[in-house]
């Protein structure tokens, strides 16, 4: 038997997806080069050649995780209404996060911290969220300083991601709470006029499902 590859692009991506799950399942700490190699059926030299060290490697499954979450947002098409928007771009992060539950996991688990008051890239996830809510407070729907709503808006749906890949919300009582949850936090940040349309219910038709 030949020796392993150390600079196949088939072996970099389950370096990377091996990582991932690690990561996600254990401390950090424990995730070392031989353990993360050991998983990926490779050795500890390939990850060297590959990545340069465990500090390469795992700022490479940051950056899939980064720009993964990234797409989905820009992904979400723009309305005439910033609240349908916001809400629709909190939809999108959900799923994101219940279809890659590794990535999440490792994305928001100490690998990459959320810094929304810090210098925002290009493809920063945070952009198109600020972006919408900068867009909310010019059309007086949303008052308040744009990072702290974000911030408040992602504490509130971290939240709700978080307890759903923990399995402690489930199925219609999941949905119901992500619906009810966001709604409250909007609310929380809304004009007087748009707090009595919220109130009132004029966009529980559109917050009532996941565009």
């Amino acid at each position: 038997m030949g020796r392993p590859r150390t600079n196949d692009t088939t072996v970099g991506e389950r370096l990377v997806e091996c990582t991932t799950e690690l990561l996600a399942t254990r401390p950090q700490e424990s995730v070392t080069i031989r353990s993360v190699a050991a998983a990926a059926r490779t050795s500890t030299a390939a990850v060297y050649s590959l990545f340069g060290d465990k500090e390469g490697l795992i700022a490479a499954v940051r950056d899939r995780a980064v720009a993964g979450l990234f797409q989905a947002l820009t992904a979400v098409p723009a309305s005439e209404n910033a609240l349908v928007d916001l809400y629709a771009l909190a939809a999108a992060y959900r799923r994101w996060g219940r279809e890659h539950s590794h990535l999440y996991a490792t994305l928001f688990g100490g690998v990459q911290s959320f810094e929304p008051s810090g210098t925002v890239g290009t493809g920063d996830p945070v952009g198109p969220l600020l972006a919408a809510i900068d867009r909310a407070v010019t059309e007086s729907v949303l008052e308040g300083e744009a990072t702290s709503i974000a911030v408040s808006l992602w504490v509130t749906l971290h939240g709700v991601v978080t307890l759903e890949l923990a399995g402690a919300l489930e199925g219609p009582t999941a949905d119901v709470t992500f619906r009810s949850t966001i709604h409250a936090a909007l609310r929380g940040w809304a004009t007087p006029a748009a707090f009595l349309r919220l109130r009132d219910g004029d966009l529980s038709p559109v917050f009532g499902s996941e565009r």
